[in-house]
């Protein structure tokens, strides 16, 4: 079992900053993908960015290629989502994810993809 716990969201002015920490508590192994995902009201959760624990490897979504960094601190069991030039359009619930799929990052862009999730932190962008 993995239990993940999400923190950092709070509202921000468009074009400010935020970064979002997800902490890993369980059992945690080399070739899991820790994944974050985002929720906007009325619309379904999508992929943003994700990173392997042991290689960090990432992949991201084009909408927040360029603006969005993850990264991950294996000794804290703890994945960051570094986030800048924020819009309105970012305005969501973020959630942390964990995927025990071994598969290459490309594969691993859906919600059904992962296994444990977080709670989720909200993310408000005002214009």
């Amino acid at each position: 079992q993995v239990q993940l716990v999400e923190s950092g969201g709070g509202l921000v002015q468009a074009g400010g900053s935020l970064r979002l920490s997800c902490a890993a508590s369980g059992r945690t192994f080399n070739w899991y993908t820790m994944g974050w995902f985002r929720q906007a009201p009325g619309k379904e959760r999508e992929f943003v960015m994700s990173i392997k624990w042991g290689s960090a490897t990432t992949n991201y979504a084009d909408s927040v290629k360029g603006r969005f960094t993850i990264s991950r601190e294996n000794i804290k069991d703890t994945v960051y989502l570094q986030m800048a030039s924020l819009t309105p359009e970012d305005t969501a619930v973020y959630y942390c994810a964990a995927s025990t799929r071994v598969a290459a990052l490309v594969l691993l862009t859906t919600p059904s993809d992962y296994t444990y999730w977080g709670q989720g932190t909200q993310v408000t962008v005002s214009s």
